[in-house]
């Protein structure tokens, strides 16, 4: 197999800003440089008084340069979201899809990688974690080249399970109960996109240290497998202290690389955090993990600037007044609760997220699920993560006030970013670390 090439989605929008510091030449054969502006028109990508159905620049032959974007929106529907100017090497195409145009930056794989783990991380992270994350965002990147077929069959942008609907419908208890699960959607005309929907990538916008080159170059080709297919490596910012299991959050296929453990290996009892007692112990305390620290040095090798404006993660809590929570459930479900009751955790995963929350209001009954949705339901952006527990303060029937006490950042499947960090500064090989956080699978060398 030889290195593949990779496309990725960077931003879309009626018009596309683009500025070439040196000479690009077009799929027309027109040589430019300097700023330059698309405008989405008749279905059609108009460019310099011309239309195309799609239209592509490249650097000029020998030359090492780069074409920067403007107005790039990273981290979307989150609390980082911003904009930024961002600047990309390989060649940058432009198409039309869903009445506006997407800029696709297409790249060699490996090049991608290296943008990819200065941009989920810092750069600057121990040269274990570095190639760690390089061997896993290969094997996720390569699933979903080789795999195309498979992925469009699990992907979508709101993707019900096979017995509910995207409405709310009647469970066995009498419920209305409504699940749907988010997973990286099969783009139509692109492989992956930039943003933390697939895996970030913003180009040579970060710095690229020669620690980070070496991490991509050292694990060049290097995939994790299981008997005989690529690895669908997941991971988050922090597990907190427990892993989930891949069919608790998207689909019901059972992964045995992406199985219930605790985060930790002097202790390696994990509770089960799929009964309410043991989770909400598990919650409300602070056990010892990988991903359990506050070690700033740790930390900042593993959190961009933006990151680090979230400062609790593996246990934190967030406090709503009635008025408050109420508006909220409006308004990210679009459903009038009327005053909410009570919040009460129906089923749970192996890390103690919630999959299944009941919302009790005075106008409306519904189980919600799984759990990206109860995140997004319960938050202006994404609540941290769904294992939670709830405390309310009530003098009457209906609560003023609930506080949430939860634990990690993300979904907690596959690879913890934080522990991964905390292994990797306390001498663990890259290996070791992959063993960790995804038992059972190989490394193997694509290319």
């Amino acid at each position: 197999m030889r290195e593949p090439q990779i496309t990725v989605g960077v931003v879309s929008g009626r018009e596309v800003e683009f500025f070439f510091p040196e000479t690009f030449i077009s799929s027309d054969g027109i040589e430019t440089t300097g700023a330059q502006k698309a405008i989405y028109q008749k279905k059609k990508v108009y460019w310099q008084g011309k239309a195309y159905e799609e239209l592509s620049f490249s650097p000029l032959a020998g030359t090492n340069t780069y074409f920067e974007l403007r107005d790039v929106t990273i981290g979307i529907n989150f609390h980082w979201e911003r904009k930024e100017s961002q600047r990309f090497k390989g060649q940058l195409k432009l198409i039309t899809e869903a009445e506006q145009l997407t800029a696709i930056n297409v790249i060699s794989i490996e090049d991608y990688l290296i943008s990819v783990i200065s941009s989920e991380m810092s750069a600057a992270a121990s040269p274990e974690l570095l190639k760690a994350h390089a061997v896993i965002s290969r094997s996720w990147a390569l699933a979903n080249l080789l795999s195309p077929l498979t992925q469009c069959e699990k992907k979508g942008n709101a993707v019900p399970t096979d017995s509910v609907a995207n409405s709310p419908s009647a469970n066995e208890e009498g419920d209305e109960t409504f699940i749907r699960w988010y997973d990286r959607e099969a783009h139509l005309h692109f492989d992956v996109c930039a943003d933390d929907h697939c895996q970030r990538y913003q180009g040579i916008t970060r710095v690229s240290t020669s620690r980070a080159i070496e991490a991509v170059s050292s694990t060049r080709g290097e995939v994790l497998m299981y008997e005989g297919s690529i690895c669908d490596t997941r991971f988050s910012k922090c597990c907190g202290g427990a892993f989930e299991e891949f069919q608790n959050c998207w689909e019901n296929v059972k992964h045995p690389y992406l199985t219930k453990q605790r985060d930790f290996q002097i202790e390696s009892v994990l509770p089960d955090l799929t009964q309410e007692p043991e989770a909400e112990k598990w919650i409300r305390t602070s056990p010892a993990a990988f991903c359990n620290t506050k070690d700033k040095k740790i930390l900042n090798q593993v959190l961009n600037n933006y990151d680090q404006e979230t400062v609790d993660f593996y246990r934190w809590t967030v406090c709503y007044t009635q008025q408050e929570l109420a508006k909220l459930i409006h308004q990210r479900s679009g459903i009038d609760f009327g005053e909410i009751i009570d919040l009460i955790p129906i089923e749970r995963g192996t890390s103690g997220r919630i999959t299944r929350l009941k919302i009790v209001g005075t106008l409306r009954t519904l189980i919600l699920g799984k759990e990206l949705e109860i995140r997004r339901t319960l938050s202006s952006s994404h609540l941290y993560s769904s294992a939670f527990v709830v405390d309310k303060i009530a003098e009457t029937q209906i609560p003023t006030q609930f506080i949430l006490t939860g634990a990690g950042w993300g979904h907690g499947v596959g690879l913890c970013q934080i522990g991964a960090a905390v292994m990797g500064e306390q001498g663990h090989s890259y290996e070791h670390i992959l063993a960790h956080y995804y038992p059972k699978s190989i490394l193997n060398k694509q290319y």
